[in-house]
C-alpha cells in the first residue's frame, strides 16, 4: 500500500490524497460503505460501483467467519471473489462485534471466547487467529484484533484494557509479518488506537502505536456513545500523535457532521452502518438536513426525493411515492433510501475533498454543517 497527500487545507488539518492497492486507488478523504455479511444491505454491487461510486467496502471478520464460514470464502478464491467485488476492501478484526456481545463473551490474555448470536456455539479468537481469519476472507486492507471498551467507562478498566490491546497488537503483528496472503496481492496490517475519553490513555496508546510504525493506523472506540465534542476533542488528540504521512482510519463514525468535522481534524478514512441502516428506517440524509420519509407531511409532496442526489432513482422518484412504499413496507423503500443515502455520503466526502483542492474546505464544512443536523 502507498499513500500520497496531494493538498493539504490551510484552515484546518483536512488533506485530500490517494491511497494505492492491489486492488485499484482510493481517493481520500473516503468513506466505506459497511457489507457486513459479504453483501452491503439492499445494493448491487453494480449499484454500489456505478450510482453510489464506492471505491472500498468493509467485510466483517466476525460474521463472514460464522457464515458463510472461511472454507466456503477460501474455496471461492477470498471474498472479492464470492462476491464479485473487484475493488479494494477492509476487513475488522471482529473485536467490535466481540465487544458487542458483552454477555456473551469472556476476555483473557490468550483472546477470546464467545458464543455465536446465531446458534450459541462456542468459539475462540485470539489475536493470531483474528489475523489468519483475514487472510482467508482476502481483505486489502485487515485491523489489529482489540479490545473496545464501552461508554462509560472506569479508568482503570481502560487502562488495563489498553496494556492488553497493546499486548495483543505486537501479537498480532509478530503473525502477520511471518505470514503472507492467500490470493496474490498484498495486504496491510493495520493498528488500532484506544483509550476511552481519557486524553493521557489516548495519548499513550497512540505512541505505543505510532511507534509500531506500520503503513496506515486507525482509531477505535469511539462513537460509542460519547457525546459528540468529546469524540471530536480525542480524535484531534490522537491525530495530532499519528505520523501525518500515513493514513488515518476513524472507526464506526459516523453522521454527516461527524464525518465532516473529523475530516477537518485530519481524517482519511471513516465508515458506518449509519446510512444503510437509517435509510432501512426511512430516514434520509441530504445537503439541506435530513427527513423521516414515513412522516404523514411527505404523502402529497410530488417533487422528487432530492433533485440534486448522485443518485437517479432519488431524483426520478417522488417524496410520495418513497412514502407510499414505505407505508406498504414494499422492498423498494429499502432499496431506493439505501441508494440515495450511501451515494450522499459519497458524495459528502468527494465534495470534501474538491474544496481541500480548492482551499476553501473549511468555509465550506461550516456551512454545511449547520445544514446537516436540521430536520426538513
Amino acid at each position: 500500500m502507498k499513500f500520497t497527500i496531494e493538498h493539504n487545507d490551510k484552515d484546518s488539518d483536512a488533506r485530500a490524497g490517494v491511497i494505492l492497492t492491489d486492488h485499484g486507488p482510493i481517493e481520500t478523504p473516503i468513506f466505506m460503505p459497511v457489507g457486513t455479511l459479504a453483501t452491503v444491505k439492499a445494493v448491487h454491487m453494480k449499484e454500489l460501483e456505478e450510482t453510489i461510486k464506492a471505491q472500498i467496502i468493509l467485510g466483517n471478520t466476525y460474521h463472514l467467519y460464522l457464515r458463510p464460514g472461511i472454507e466456503i470464502l477460501e474455496k471461492a478464491g477470498g471474498l472479492h471473489k464470492f462476491n464479485a467485488w473487484d475493488k479494494p476492501i477492509l476487513t475488522d478484526s471482529g473485536g467490535y462485534q466481540v465487544y458487542s456481545l458483552s454477555q456473551m463473551r469472556k476476555i483473557k490474555e490468550e483472546g477470546v471466547t464467545f458464543r455465536s448470536h446465531i446458534d450459541g456455539s462456542k468459539h475462540f479468537f485470539s489475536p493470531e487467529k483474528a489475523i489468519d481469519i483475514q487472510r482467508s476472507i482476502g481483505g486489502d486492507l485487515i485491523m489489529a484484533f482489540d479490545e473496545c471498551t464501552p461508554y462509560p467507562c472506569d479508568y482503570k478498566y481502560v487502562k488495563k484494557s489498553i496494556a492488553l490491546t497493546h499486548r495483543w497488537l505486537k501479537r498480532c503483528c509478530n503473525h502477520f509479518d511471518a505470514g503472507q496472503g492467500m490470493y496474490g496481492y498484498d495486504q496491510t496490517f493495520i493498528p488500532i488506537v484506544q483509550g476511552g475519553t481519557y486524553k493521557d490513555l489516548r495519548i499513550q496508546s497512540a505512541k505505543v502505536i505510532r511507534d509500531f510504525d506500520r503503513e496506515a493506523n486507525a482509531i477505535g472506540g469511539l462513537s460509542v456513545g460519547e457525546p459528540a465534542p468529546e469524540m471530536y476533542e480525542m480524535t484531534g488528540v490522537v491525530c495530532e500523535i499519528l505520523p501525518k504521512e500515513k493514513p488515518r482510519y476513524l472507526m464506526g463514525v459516523g453522521t454527516p457532521s461527524n464525518i465532516l468535522e473529523t475530516i477537518a481534524l485530519g481524517i482519511d478514512m471513516m465508515d458506518c452502518v449509519l446510512p444503510s441502516r437509517n435509510a432501512r428506517h426511512g430516514l434520509l440524509y441530504t445537503s439541506e438536513g435530513y427527513m423521516n420519509m414515513k412522516n404523514a407531511k411527505w404523502k402529497q409532496d410530488f417533487s422528487a426525493i432530492d433533485e440534486n442526489s448522485t443518485s437517479e432513482t432519488s431524483r426520478i422518484h417522488t417524496k410520495s411515492y418513497l412514502h407510499h412504499l414505505f407505508r406498504c413496507k414494499e422492498l423498494l423503500a429499502l432499496q431506493i433510501s439505501t441508494l440515495h443515502n450511501l451515494s450522499f455520503y459519497l458524495w459528502l466526502v468527494g465534495e470534501a475533498r474538491k474544496q481541500i483542492q480548492a482551499g476553501t474546505f473549511n468555509t465550506w464544512k461550516n456551512t454545511m454543517v449547520a445544514k446537516m443536523d436540521r430536520k426538513l
